[in-house]
This record gives structure tokens, sequence and C-alpha cells, in this order.
């Protein structure tokens, strides 16, 4: 088949990216054409034949002039249609996977997609992965970053609630035009256009069925992970977090509950905006953001991790990570995270945000080894998706209702 990837950044830069670039490079092992569409930028690692790509928007720090564009340019995007049909005419893709596209790309390039199937008469299968929840909520979180609030208003299309909480950045501009993005493609009905919506999480898949146009297309598909070799490890006296160092991960409230619990050393691995509230307890170890084989280690010789999220998170690689390296995970009942652990097998729940609940939990855990060496040994039992194994899935819908 000829798979179109589309994501507007085509730099490493998030899960998305590595997304695309796994499947794509596993795809085109089994024989697949690949090509890529999105914006240009230094560090673009993946392509199309023509080099068409969209103007790099750097909604933070690029030229004044072009910002007083981006207002008009984050909901329609002519420059995009543009590109997109150089590589549609050229590639003539089976399938057009959408990713991150909104604001840089916006959804026009759907509104390309199915002009230029009507044109070609070409069976184009539109499919969309959605990593976050753009389509439903303008700021992509469903949570207020002022109020660090949890928030489901905008969801059945009430957008201007963005724009009254001023949601994006806090800005009380960049929200009117978030809101107004999302009128716009809700009154033009653009997404009946896409064919299959691939959720990572049964809780995302809920809340994309509020969207009466994707009614029947969508699907859970939990995010694949590489399979780790099982090999018993010796677990050593700490506990880990690792992942970004930010509220919404709950850094937080997990700061305060290891400062209440002295006896109980902690590592945390990763960076963010709150690594210096982190570097000033003492129980705390904090060794920066690590990949590889240096974070295996760390893992697999933690007595459980910790997923302490605050907000609606999705299909977090760090608690299938824990428990694919045999580390039992104590994560928050929220979003995604309660349907990858086997609560009271492979891990325990907690009430997000709940310090005292935290707290009794942590400890419990520490003082039983007896209970996470059982639980480390139920890990052996895991069975995420490898590449292969979410690609066999995927292959099934990019071919379903095709002639």
């Amino acid at each position: 088949m000829k798979i179109l990837m589309v994501n507007k950044f085509l730099h490493p830069n998030g899960g998305a990216e590595t997304y695309i670039f796994k499947l794509g490079e596993f795809l085109a092992s089994k024989g697949h054409e690949v090509q890529y569409f999105g914006m240009e930028h230094e560090g673009r690692c993946v392509g199309n034949a023509v080099d068409a790509y969209t103007s790099d928007m750097d909604f933070h720090e690029g030229p004044m002039l072009s910002k007083l564009t981006y207002p008009v340019k984050t909901i329609y995007s002519f420059e995009a249609r543009k590109k997109l049909r150089l590589v549609l005419d050229d590639f003539c893709p089976d399938v057009v996977h959408l990713n991150n596209f909104t604001y840089q790309l916006t959804p026009s390039v759907i509104i390309e997609v199915v002009k230029w199937r009507k044109k070609t008469a070409h069976n184009c299968k539109i499919v969309f992965t959605a990593h976050d929840y753009n389509l439903i909520c303008p700021n992509h979180m469903l949570n207020n970053p002022n109020t660090r609030e949890n928030c489901k208003k905008c969801v059945g299309g009430h957008f201007v609630n963005c724009a009254r909480g001023k949601c994006i950045h806090g800005s009380a501009a960049k929200s009117i035009i978030g809101a107004t993005e999302g009128y716009y493609w809700k009154i033009r009905r653009t997404y009946r256009y896409i064919d299959s919506v691939i959720c990572c999480s049964n809780f995302m898949k809920t809340m994309m069925d509020t969207v009466p146009l994707f009614s029947g297309k969508t699907m859970t598909l939990y995010n694949f992970i590489d399979h780790a070799k099982w090999r018993p490890t010796e677990k050593k006296d700490y506990v880990l977090y690792f992942g970004r160092f930010s509220e919404e991960k709950g850094i937080g409230t997990l700061v305060e509950v290891c400062k209440s619990l002295p006896e109980i050393q902690f590592i945390f691995a990763g960076t963010g905006p709150l690594e210096e509230m982190i570097n000033k307890v003492d129980n705390i170890t904090n060794v920066g953001f690590q990949t590889g084989p240096a974070l295996e280690s760390l893992i697999r010789e933690a007595r459980f991790s910790v997923c302490p999220s605050q907000w609606y998170e999705n299909c977090p690689f760090s608690v299938m990570e824990s428990q694919m390296y045999a580390t039992p995970v104590l994560g928050a009942d929220i979003g995604g995270i309660p349907e990858l652990i086997k609560a009271g097998k492979t891990g325990e729940l907690f009430k997000p945000g709940d310090k005292e609940d935290l707290k009794r939990k942590i400890a419990a855990l520490w003082n039983d080894k007896n209970r996470t060496d059982e639980y480390s040994l139920n890990c052996k039992d895991i069975c995420f998706d490898d590449t292969e194994q979410y690609c066999r899935k995927l292959m099934d819908i990019y071919g379903a209702e095709r002639s």
C-alpha cells in the first residue's frame, strides 16, 4: 500500500512524532511505500518525493510579521492545501493517515484530500489517530491551565468556554482564535470525511464519541511498545518517577508526599518547569532526562514507579514501560491510566491529586516487599502490542471498506 503520514512536526518533538516514525519505518520494512507531509524544519528527518512542506510556524518565537497572519493561518491554510496537492498528485496514496494537524496544517488538509479523491476517483481512505483531545478541546488537554483543573466544558462543541476560560496559554486572543477554529470546522462538518478514528484508550474513545460525526468510526487501539526480554532483576531501595516535571503530571502533589515520607528514597528522571522544586527535597535524587539502557536500568531496579498525573492522560508510555520491565506501577485513577494497570496484580491505583491517599499507598507498598515482588512477577504476563502486532491491526483499519 501507499501510505501518507500527515503530522505538523516531521522532526523529533514528542510522542506523536515517535509514533509516525516507528510506524513508517516498520511499514516500509514490510514493503509498503510511506511518505510524510507536514511543516518544514531544520531538524526534519522524514519527507516526501516532491519536497513539498508548509512553512514552519513557531507561535512563540516566530518573526513578528509572520505572527500577524497566524490568527487566519491557524484556522485555514491555503499553503497546506497547495503543498499537499503536490504530494497527492505525485504519490497517489491509498491511505492518508492524519495525526496532529490542527493549528499549523489545519483541517483544510482534509478538504484537499477529499477534493483530490473526487477528482481522481482514487479510493483513498482517511484515518486519524487521536494523540490528544484537540478536536473536542481547543487547548488539547481537557484541562484549564489557569485553574489547573480538569474541564469538559467544550465537549459537545461548546468552544466558547475556551475563550471564557482563556484556556490557550492564558491568552484571551489565542483562546478566541482557538474557539473560532473549533466552531468553523464544526459548522463545515469537515470531520465527517474521516473514515476511522483510532483512540489510544477507552477513555479517549468515550470523549471522541461525543462528536456525532464520528459515530461508529472510533476504535480503541492502545499504543505499541517494543517488547523487553523478561529477566529477574534485583530490586533496589527507591521509588521511581520518570517523565515531565510539570503540574498536570501531578509533580506538585508527589513532591509534597515525598517530603512527608523522609524514610523513603525517591529518584526522579526527567526535566521540566518544576525542576527547582524537586531539587530542594532531601530524599529526592534528580538524575535528569534519561534514555536507552540507563533509563531501562532505573526502571528495572526500582521497587515500584509512580504515575501521579492529574490530567486525563491517554496512554502514558511510562506506565507501559514500567510494567514491561517488571516494575509495578502506582498510578492515578484518571484518564487511560487505570486501563493499563491490573490493579492488585501489576500495581495499584490512587485518587488523583489526593495527597493523603497517595502517601498511604506509597507507604503501604514500600513496607510490603512481598507484595511488590509478587506484582513484579505478575508483570511477566503483560501483553501490550509491539510494533508488528499493532501494525497488523492497523492494516485491517487501512483495508476496511476498500474495494
